[in-house]
């Protein structure tokens, strides 16, 4: 098998664990101290009831750039607040603040990801990081982590205003590591956006399927898969075609 000569990742599940509910509850229960007419419980339910409706609005303007990491979580909080008879524009944006702080504080990367990381770094393979949002979400969650020094190009799409599967993002980061093509790979963990856009951008594709889960019917085949990110250390350092 030829090796990797470059290396191409998905931000998201594959190398940082999200941390979307348990800021949530934080935020929840903070906010509920300070207003004893509001319930932890009932904000937290809220909150999953108007996320989940407003995320199916919002999500491809955020993907694009068109709306901000802040601007969603702020009219969710609002949303959800409302839903619990509350219209308090400051207790709104005092909620989104408090969300923010909670989720980058709880932000972890995968055990597998420093290992990778060191390997790379070993074999001089270049990485590259191409990652769906908003540049305020996906830059303060690379910050917090300390990983954008890891990186040699970094591709997010709400800067670039293309989204995966778009094979644009992936010509994008190419370019920034100054590679053509062959032997990079691409590593993440959605078949409909990280598969579907390397095999259109004509890298390899390699679904990390930490679950073990089938692909589901319609969901495109992926070069390679696995289930940790140490199954790829062996594999890196290839040399460019002939």
């Amino acid at each position: 098998m030829r090796r990797a000569r470059a290396l191409l990742l998905d931000l998201d599940e594959t190398l940082l664990v999200r941390a979307h509910q348990p800021a949530v509850e934080g935020t929840c229960e903070q906010i509920a101290a300070m207003r004893p007419s509001l319930d932890a419980g009932r904000l937290t339910e809220a909150n999953t009831r108007e996320w989940r409706l407003y995320w199916r609005e919002a999500e491809h303007a955020w993907a694009l750039g068109a709306l901000s990491g802040a601007a969603v979580s702020l009219e969710a909080w609002r949303r959800t607040l409302r839903a619990c008879g509350h219209e308090d524009e400051s207790l709104a944006q005092l909620a989104a603040r408090t969300h923010q702080q909670l989720a980058l504080a709880a932000h972890r990367l995968f055990d597998d990801v420093p290992d990778l990381l060191a390997s790379a770094a070993r074999a001089r393979v270049p990485l590259g990081l191409v990652t769906n949002g908003a540049s305020d979400t996906q830059r303060g969650k690379l910050h917090a982590m300390d990983l954008e020094h890891c990186f040699d190009a970094i591709v997010i799409s709400g800067e670039i205003g293309v989204v995966k599967p778009d094979p644009a993002v992936f010509e994008v980061a190419l370019s920034g590591l100054g590679l053509g093509r062959d032997d990079v790979w691409h590593v993440g963990d959605s078949p409909g956006t990280d598969v579907a856009g390397a095999r259109a951008a004509g890298l390899k594709a390699v679904w990390i399927n930490r679950s073990g889960r089938p692909l589901r019917e319609g969901e495109p085949e992926p070069h390679m898969e696995i289930r940790s990110l140490d199954e790829l250390a062996p594999l890196l350092g290839g040399s460019p075609a002939p």
